[in-house]
């Protein structure tokens, strides 16, 4: 599962975005400090070092929100987290909405690529090797970390962004459910290549990223399915949903959160026929969005 805000730390709130912080971040920071105890003279460096990687997930996750929102999506909250991060980002239910939304993220750390290269080569010029060393290790750190995300986050494996770029990319030609399912497909076949990185390269956490990229990669398969499914029922006329203007399919797809039995929503007005509870919005079964019942009407024709 995606880390939440559930068990984790509000950081503070920039341009309507909630940053919040896992709590398991402290102990794997710890343990990821300790272990590189010697790469620098004081071990201040090295968690400044590990404070400076967050501090560019957190660039790189801003970067999917602001895009998000710049397309007339939702998003305002994002989970820092020792695997990386998570910016829950909502884009409109189109290819290209989602793939700027996605792209914008790894845009960041090209564009964080030039600085950071001119520091390294002015601090190689200057001398730092030498009259700073731990300086310099620090600078050469984050221009390879940077390096490192961007590369590791284009890789065309689901759900990282790549594997979500070519999800959206296949979108245009394939469609909402077979460009998930052909994504989820890409991304179950690439994922063993990353095991096998992770074992030659000795990383505990390598292997865990790669264990929770297939269980993500099986969820986008079978939620792929599900659209599939969902895409071939029958629809009801005079309602369509205010965020993708799909109609609803007809039929007991919406459950009762106090009773637990299926009704069909727009049968009843939102209204469940086996012990009355009213509900406040409906979600869409095509983009999950929720909105009042009443927004769901199409007004009739003007003649």
């Amino acid at each position: 599962m995606l880390p939440t805000r559930h068990g984790s730390i509000h950081l503070f709130r920039v341009a309507g975005i909630n940053v919040w912080l896992h709590w398991s971040w402290f102990i794997v920071a710890m343990i990821e400090i300790s272990y590189r105890r010697g790469s620098y003279e004081s071990l201040t460096w090295n968690a400044l070092e590990y404070l400076v990687l967050f501090v560019i997930v957190l660039l790189h996750e801003m970067g999917h929100a602001f895009a998000c929102r710049s397309v007339g999506g939702k998003a305002d909250e994002i989970v820092l987290w020792p695997l990386g991060g998570v910016a829950y980002v909502a884009p409109p239910m189109r290819p290209g909405a989602t793939l700027w939304s996605i792209a914008a993220g790894p845009l960041v750390n090209v564009v964080l690529f030039a600085p950071l290269s001119v520091l390294m080569a002015w601090g190689g010029a200057a001398g730092w090797v030498n009259t700073a060393p731990d300086l310099m290790r620090f600078v050469a750190a984050v221009w390879y970390t940077n390096v490192v995300l961007l590369v590791f986050n284009v890789l065309p494996i689901y759900p990282l962004d790549g594997g979500q770029i070519l999800r959206s990319l296949l979108w245009f030609a394939l469609g909402r459910a077979r460009s998930l399912a052909a994504a989820s497909i890409v991304g179950f076949v690439l994922v063993p290549v990353l095991f096998l990185y992770a074992w030659w390269r000795q990383s505990i956490w390598l292997a865990i990223l790669a264990l929770f990229i297939v269980s993500l990669c099986w969820r986008g398969l079978q939620h792929a399915r599900h659209l599939a499914r969902v895409a071939r029922l029958p629809r009801r006329d005079g309602f369509k949903c205010p965020s993708c203007e799909t109609a609803p399919p007809l039929g007991a797809w919406w459950v009762c959160g106090r009773c637990g039995k299926a009704f069909d929503t727009f049968e009843t007005m939102a209204v469940c026929p086996h012990c009355g509870a009213q509900f406040s919005g409906t979600r869409c079964l095509d983009c999950g969005e929720m909105h009042a019942i009443d927004e769901w009407r199409v007004p009739p024709p003007v003649l």
